[in-house]
């Protein structure tokens, strides 16, 4: 009897599990995860940055890491105001904002981020055409352009 209650017991955990799977949301993906590009910023510098991409549902974040700029002064946590242009193949832009930002010493590379922005499935979104807005202390901006075409290629949205 009691052999017969554990394996009971087995089966009705295991049809549960499976239902649960079978209901839980799918989780969105974008890819490539991670991307790379050349930027020009002007006098504030240029070369290799790196854009990280994340994607739940229709909205979606990008995070920058360039050690091509640095942070001309001291910056607080939180206190950059950030907008990054993508362009979408086929025509139009996509807009990620944020003030998301780690504390920066004198001289510590730019990173700015996670920016937010919303896409639609199939969407594929290029660095390339596009620009990068920075507004530190209200009054100094940094605009960076994208060089080339991001490697290994745009991002694709699920």
């Amino acid at each position: 009897m009691r052999g017969t209650r554990i394996g009971t017991c087995a089966s009705l955990v295991a049809a549960v599990a499976a239902c649960g799977l079978a209901f839980a949301p799918s989780a969105a993906a974008v890819a490539p995860g991670a991307a790379t590009v050349n930027a020009d910023c002007g006098s504030w510098g240029g070369g290799d940055a790196t854009l990280t991409a994340t994607q739940s549902g229709t909205s979606a974040t990008i995070t920058i890491n360039t050690s091509a700029v640095t942070a001309p002064l001291a910056i607080s946590k939180d206190s950059l105001v950030s907008q990054l242009t993508l362009v979408k193949a086929g025509g139009g832009t996509t807009v990620f904002k944020g003030t998301k930002n780690p504390a920066m010493a004198t001289g510590d590379a730019l990173e700015v981020g996670p920016l937010s922005g919303t896409v639609a499935s199939g969407d594929s979104l290029e660095a390339f055409g596009g620009t990068l807005k920075v507004t530190a202390f209200g009054f100094i901006t940094i605009t960076c352009t994208a060089q080339g075409p991001q490697s290994p290629g745009p991002f694709v949205f699920d």
